[in-house]
């Protein structure tokens, strides 16, 4: 299992996603890696990496993975 997502997103909503992880008591603590290209490191866990995936994959947001 993965220890890290690597994403990448517009910079503007990078207050936003580590916010939302905020929210869900820290599933994974979101880094920033490029911050002007707007790519993030989120940490995992190997039991909340699948609980975190979905999150991702629920946003309002548009992302890619790296």
């Amino acid at each position: 299992m993965r220890e890290e997502i690597l994403i990448r997103l517009d910079v503007k909503h990078i207050n936003y996603l580590n916010r939302i992880m905020e929210g869900y008591e820290y599933f994974g603590v979101v880094t920033t890696v490029k911050d002007t290209i707007g790519v993030l490191r989120i940490r995992v866990t190997p039991d909340t990496c699948k609980e975190v995936q979905d999150i991702l994959a629920n946003l309002p947001i548009d992302f890619d993975y790296v």
